[in-house]
Protein backbone atom coordinates (compact mmCIF):
# COMPACT_ATOMS: atom_id res chain seq x y z
CA UNK A 1 0.00 0.00 0.00
CA UNK A 2 1.46 3.37 -1.20
CA UNK A 3 1.54 6.14 1.74
CA UNK A 4 -0.92 9.01 1.85
CA UNK A 5 1.86 11.13 0.52
CA UNK A 6 2.29 9.59 -2.47
CA UNK A 7 -1.37 9.30 -3.18
CA UNK A 8 -1.88 12.65 -2.55
CA UNK A 9 0.63 13.27 -5.11
CA UNK A 10 -1.12 11.32 -7.48
CA UNK A 11 -4.73 12.65 -7.55
CA UNK A 12 -3.16 15.73 -8.40
CA UNK A 13 -1.60 14.41 -11.19
CA UNK A 14 -4.72 12.50 -12.39
CA UNK A 15 -7.05 15.91 -11.72
CA UNK A 16 -4.32 17.59 -13.98
CA UNK A 17 -4.92 15.36 -16.71
CA UNK A 18 -8.94 15.75 -16.33
CA UNK A 19 -8.30 19.51 -16.33
CA UNK A 20 -6.13 19.50 -19.43
CA UNK A 21 -8.65 16.81 -21.12
CA UNK A 22 -11.60 19.52 -20.38
CA UNK A 23 -9.75 22.19 -21.38
CA UNK A 24 -8.83 20.88 -25.21
CA UNK A 25 -12.47 19.78 -25.60
CA UNK A 26 -14.24 22.64 -24.44
CA UNK A 27 -15.43 21.25 -21.41
CA UNK A 28 -15.48 22.44 -17.36
CA UNK A 29 -13.86 20.16 -15.40
CA UNK A 30 -17.05 20.36 -12.89
CA UNK A 31 -18.72 17.97 -15.95
CA UNK A 32 -16.12 15.46 -15.37
CA UNK A 33 -16.30 12.91 -11.94
CA UNK A 34 -12.91 10.76 -10.99
CA UNK A 35 -14.36 7.51 -9.47
CA UNK A 36 -11.28 6.23 -7.62
CA UNK A 37 -11.08 2.68 -7.96
CA UNK A 38 -10.20 0.75 -4.94
CA UNK A 39 -10.41 -2.82 -5.69
CA UNK A 40 -7.97 -5.20 -4.33
CA UNK A 41 -6.75 -2.78 -2.02
CA UNK A 42 -7.36 -2.34 1.84
CA UNK A 43 -9.35 -0.45 3.52
CA UNK A 44 -7.18 2.40 3.77
CA UNK A 45 -7.21 3.34 -0.10
CA UNK A 46 -10.69 3.95 0.65
CA UNK A 47 -9.64 6.03 3.88
CA UNK A 48 -7.30 7.81 1.63
CA UNK A 49 -10.05 8.99 -0.89
CA UNK A 50 -11.97 10.06 2.64
CA UNK A 51 -9.57 12.25 3.63
CA UNK A 52 -9.07 14.31 0.49
CA UNK A 53 -12.58 14.99 -0.03
CA UNK A 54 -13.76 12.03 -2.14
CA UNK A 55 -16.95 10.44 -1.44
CA UNK A 56 -17.80 7.45 -3.95
CA UNK A 57 -14.85 4.78 -5.10
CA UNK A 58 -15.91 1.77 -7.17
CA UNK A 59 -15.15 -1.64 -6.89
CA UNK A 60 -15.48 -4.57 -8.67
CA UNK A 61 -16.36 -7.53 -5.92
CA UNK A 62 -19.35 -7.43 -3.59
CA UNK A 63 -18.16 -9.11 -0.87
CA UNK A 64 -14.42 -7.27 -0.74
CA UNK A 65 -17.10 -3.90 -1.07
CA UNK A 66 -19.01 -5.07 1.69
CA UNK A 67 -16.15 -5.63 4.21
CA UNK A 68 -14.78 -1.94 3.36
CA UNK A 69 -18.66 -0.40 4.00
CA UNK A 70 -18.51 -1.75 7.76
CA UNK A 71 -15.21 0.68 7.99
CA UNK A 72 -15.73 3.66 6.23
CA UNK A 73 -19.00 4.68 6.83
CA UNK A 74 -20.00 7.69 4.85
CA UNK A 75 -18.42 6.62 1.38
CA UNK A 76 -20.84 5.71 -1.20
CA UNK A 77 -19.67 2.61 -3.36
CA UNK A 78 -20.74 2.16 -7.13
CA UNK A 79 -20.37 -1.89 -8.42
CA UNK A 80 -18.17 -1.47 -11.71
CA UNK A 81 -17.44 -5.06 -12.10
CA UNK A 82 -19.81 -7.91 -13.36
CA UNK A 83 -23.15 -8.64 -11.20
CA UNK A 84 -23.69 -12.53 -10.61
CA UNK A 85 -26.87 -13.63 -10.21
CA UNK A 86 -25.51 -14.92 -6.69
CA UNK A 87 -24.14 -12.09 -5.47
CA UNK A 88 -27.42 -9.12 -6.53
CA UNK A 89 -29.41 -9.99 -3.49
CA UNK A 90 -26.11 -9.02 -1.48
CA UNK A 91 -25.50 -5.74 -3.57
CA UNK A 92 -28.75 -3.99 -4.41
CA UNK A 93 -29.42 -1.84 -1.69
CA UNK A 94 -26.14 -1.66 -0.64
CA UNK A 95 -24.52 0.19 -3.09
CA UNK A 96 -25.50 3.71 -4.06
CA UNK A 97 -25.18 2.80 -8.15
CA UNK A 98 -24.11 -0.81 -10.10
CA UNK A 99 -22.99 0.20 -13.36
CA UNK A 100 -22.71 -3.40 -14.40
CA UNK A 101 -26.47 -4.16 -15.28
CA UNK A 102 -25.97 -6.34 -18.78
CA UNK A 103 -28.59 -8.41 -19.29
CA UNK A 104 -32.28 -8.43 -19.13
CA UNK A 105 -32.02 -10.93 -16.27
CA UNK A 106 -30.03 -9.06 -13.76
CA UNK A 107 -32.09 -6.14 -14.70
CA UNK A 108 -35.20 -7.96 -13.90
CA UNK A 109 -33.14 -9.57 -10.90
CA UNK A 110 -32.46 -6.48 -9.23
CA UNK A 111 -35.50 -4.85 -9.65
CA UNK A 112 -37.55 -7.61 -7.95
CA UNK A 113 -34.47 -7.54 -5.06
CA UNK A 114 -35.31 -3.70 -4.73
CA UNK A 115 -38.85 -3.49 -5.37
CA UNK A 116 -38.64 -6.32 -2.21
CA UNK A 117 -36.16 -3.81 -0.10
CA UNK A 118 -38.81 -1.06 -1.03
CA UNK A 119 -36.35 1.25 -2.76
CA UNK A 120 -35.32 2.49 -6.18
CA UNK A 121 -31.85 1.09 -7.35
CA UNK A 122 -29.85 3.59 -9.38
CA UNK A 123 -28.11 1.73 -12.33
CA UNK A 124 -26.02 2.38 -15.19
CA UNK A 125 -26.47 -0.31 -18.59
CA UNK A 126 -23.10 -1.64 -19.37
CA UNK A 127 -22.76 -0.98 -23.32
CA UNK A 128 -20.30 -3.24 -25.44
CA UNK A 129 -20.18 -0.34 -27.39
CA UNK A 130 -16.45 -1.84 -28.75
CA UNK A 131 -17.88 -5.23 -29.65
CA UNK A 132 -14.92 -6.79 -27.92
CA UNK A 133 -15.74 -10.58 -27.05
CA UNK A 134 -13.36 -9.95 -24.01
CA UNK A 135 -15.71 -7.39 -22.49
CA UNK A 136 -19.14 -7.69 -20.75
CA UNK A 137 -21.72 -5.49 -21.75
CA UNK A 138 -24.85 -5.58 -23.76
CA UNK A 139 -24.33 -5.31 -27.40
CA UNK A 140 -25.02 -1.75 -29.67
CA UNK A 141 -28.50 -3.16 -31.14
CA UNK A 142 -29.68 -4.43 -27.95
CA UNK A 143 -29.31 -1.31 -25.79
CA UNK A 144 -32.37 0.21 -26.87
CA UNK A 145 -34.93 -2.96 -25.81
CA UNK A 146 -33.29 -3.39 -22.56
CA UNK A 147 -33.63 -0.02 -21.66
CA UNK A 148 -37.32 0.32 -22.40
CA UNK A 149 -37.59 -2.82 -20.01
CA UNK A 150 -35.87 -0.78 -17.38
CA UNK A 151 -38.22 1.95 -17.76
CA UNK A 152 -41.04 -0.64 -17.44
CA UNK A 153 -39.43 -1.33 -13.36
CA UNK A 154 -40.44 1.12 -11.24
CA UNK A 155 -38.08 -0.19 -8.40
CA UNK A 156 -34.80 0.54 -11.01
CA UNK A 157 -33.40 4.39 -11.90
CA UNK A 158 -31.86 4.10 -15.11
CA UNK A 159 -29.15 7.10 -14.89
CA UNK A 160 -27.01 6.66 -18.05
CA UNK A 161 -24.46 4.30 -19.37
CA UNK A 162 -21.12 2.54 -18.77
CA UNK A 163 -18.61 0.92 -20.83
CA UNK A 164 -14.64 -0.23 -20.84
CA UNK A 165 -12.91 0.13 -24.31
CA UNK A 166 -11.10 -2.84 -26.20
CA UNK A 167 -7.65 -3.50 -25.24
CA UNK A 168 -5.99 -1.32 -27.79
CA UNK A 169 -2.02 -0.88 -26.33
CA UNK A 170 -0.76 2.39 -28.63
CA UNK A 171 -3.90 3.25 -30.65
CA UNK A 172 -6.33 5.08 -28.15
CA UNK A 173 -8.14 5.66 -31.45
CA UNK A 174 -9.64 2.63 -30.97
CA UNK A 175 -11.32 3.75 -27.54
CA UNK A 176 -12.58 7.33 -29.24
CA UNK A 177 -14.51 5.31 -31.77
CA UNK A 178 -16.22 2.96 -28.93
CA UNK A 179 -16.83 5.92 -26.59
CA UNK A 180 -18.01 7.87 -29.59
CA UNK A 181 -20.41 5.49 -30.33
CA UNK A 182 -21.73 5.30 -26.30
CA UNK A 183 -22.33 9.25 -26.18
CA UNK A 184 -24.24 9.12 -29.84
CA UNK A 185 -26.20 6.46 -29.03
CA UNK A 186 -26.85 8.07 -25.09
CA UNK A 187 -28.14 11.25 -27.29
CA UNK A 188 -30.24 8.76 -29.36
CA UNK A 189 -31.98 7.31 -26.72
CA UNK A 190 -32.28 10.04 -24.93
CA UNK A 191 -33.79 12.32 -27.42
CA UNK A 192 -36.61 9.42 -28.15
CA UNK A 193 -37.49 9.01 -24.98
CA UNK A 194 -37.56 12.89 -23.94
CA UNK A 195 -34.87 12.01 -20.75
CA UNK A 196 -31.27 12.75 -19.78
CA UNK A 197 -29.49 9.68 -19.44
CA UNK A 198 -26.82 11.93 -17.89
CA UNK A 199 -24.48 9.33 -16.68
CA UNK A 200 -21.93 8.04 -19.28
CA UNK A 201 -18.91 6.23 -17.24
CA UNK A 202 -16.61 5.65 -19.77
CA UNK A 203 -12.50 6.14 -19.53
CA UNK A 204 -9.54 5.34 -17.58
CA UNK A 205 -6.44 6.64 -16.80
CA UNK A 206 -4.89 5.40 -20.11
CA UNK A 207 -7.91 6.99 -22.36
CA UNK A 208 -9.70 9.74 -20.26
CA UNK A 209 -8.34 12.24 -22.92
CA UNK A 210 -10.34 10.32 -25.58
CA UNK A 211 -13.18 9.83 -23.01
CA UNK A 212 -13.32 13.23 -22.21
CA UNK A 213 -13.46 14.42 -25.48
CA UNK A 214 -16.23 12.47 -26.38
CA UNK A 215 -18.55 13.23 -23.78
CA UNK A 216 -17.77 11.02 -20.47
CA UNK A 217 -19.29 12.46 -17.13
CA UNK A 218 -16.66 9.46 -14.75
CA UNK A 219 -13.49 8.56 -14.99
CA UNK A 220 -12.78 4.95 -13.29
CA UNK A 221 -9.08 5.43 -11.71
CA UNK A 222 -7.03 2.81 -9.78
CA UNK A 223 -3.35 2.28 -10.60
CA UNK A 224 -2.70 5.94 -11.41
CA UNK A 225 -3.65 6.65 -7.94
CA UNK A 226 -2.84 3.31 -6.29
CA UNK A 227 -0.08 1.75 -7.90
CA UNK A 228 0.29 -1.46 -9.36
CA UNK A 229 0.08 -4.31 -6.84
CA UNK A 230 3.45 -6.10 -6.91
Amino acid sequence: MITEGLFSNNLSLVKRQIKDACDISGRSSDEVRLLPVTKNWPVGAVSYCMAHGIRKVGENRVQEALAKMEVEEGMEFELIGHLQSNKAKLAVGTFNRIQSIDSSKILHLVGRLAKEKNIVQEVLLQVNAGNDPAKYGIPIEGVRQLLEEALNISSVSVEGFMTIAPYAPNNNEVSRKCFAKLRELRDNLSQSYGMKLRELSMGMSGDLKEAISEGSTMIRVGSALFGQRL
